[in-house]
C-alpha cells in the first residue's frame, strides 16, 4: 500500500452512501455519459441534510448541492474513463458525511502502465502551487496544440472548492490476478 497526501481510511460517518458499478453488463466507458445522472442524484440526496429555513440556509443548501454535484461528476467521469477494463474490477464512489466535512472515496483499477505517471501527477498536485498549476493548465488547454485531455478535474476540485485530496494505491487479488486499485479521497468542508 502506498498513500499520497493526508489519506484517511473510510469510516462510517453520521451518514453515508455507496454506489458501485459493475463492468460486466455494460462497459464502464459507455457509462461515462451517464455520470451526470449519478452526480445529480448524490447532490439532491445530500442537500436534504441541509434544510432551508431562511435565505441564508437556502443559499448554503445550494452551495452544498453544487459542490457535491461537481465533485461527484468529476470523480465519476475519472472512474469511468481511467478504469482498467481488462481487470474486470468494479468502480465505486462512496460519500460520507461527518460533522464538518464530506469525504468522497472514488476507487477503480488502474492500468499498470499508468501508475507511475499518475503518481508523478499526484506529487505535483500535492507539492506545487494549485493556483499556478490551474492557470498553467488553462493556458495549455487553449493553446492550438493543446493536450488531448483537459487535466482540469482534480485541479478544479482543489482550486475552486478548497478541497483536500489524497490517494491510496493497493494491490488486490481479483479473479486470480493481482490488480492495482487506486482510491481518490476528496475532503470537502460543509
Amino acid at each position: 500500500m502506498r498513500t499520497f497526501g493526508d489519506y484517511q481510511e473510510e469510516q462510517n460517518g453520521d451518514e453515508y452512501l455507496i454506489i458501485k458499478f459493475s463492468p460486466t453488463s455494460v462497459p464502464l466507458r459507455q457509462r461515462w455519459r451517464n455520470t451526470g445522472l449519478s452526480a445529480d442524484f448524490l447532490a439532491e440526496y445530500w442537500a436534504t441534510f441541509f434544510p432551508k429555513s431562511d435565505a441564508l440556509s437556502e443559499n448554503h443548501q445550494q452551495e452544498v448541492r453544487g459542490a457535491i454535484r461537481y465533485v461527484a461528476n468529476e470523480l465519476l467521469e475519472n472512474l469511468m474513463k481511467f478504469s482498467y477494463e481488462p481487470a474486470g474490477y468494479p468502480v465505486g464512489l462512496a460519500l460520507y458525511l461527518y460533522q464538518d466535512q464530506f469525504r468522497f472515496y472514488a476507487s477503480n483499477a488502474i492500468d499498470p502502465d499508468a501508475v507511475e505517471p499518475f503518481q508523478a501527477r499526484i506529487q505535483a498536485l500535492l507539492t506545487e502551487d494549485i493556483d499556478a498549476l490551474y492557470m498553467q493548465q488553462l493556458e495549455e488547454n487553449v493553446a492550438p496544440e493543446g493536450p488531448t485531455k483537459s487535466n482540469l478535474g482534480l485541479l478544479t476540485i482543489a482550486h475552486d472548492y478548497d478541497a483536500r485530496l489524497a490517494w491510496k494505491f493497493v494491490t488486490v487479488a481479483h479473479e486470480g490476478v493481482d490488480v492495482t486499485v487506486v482510491t481518490t479521497m476528496v475532503a470537502l468542508g460543509v
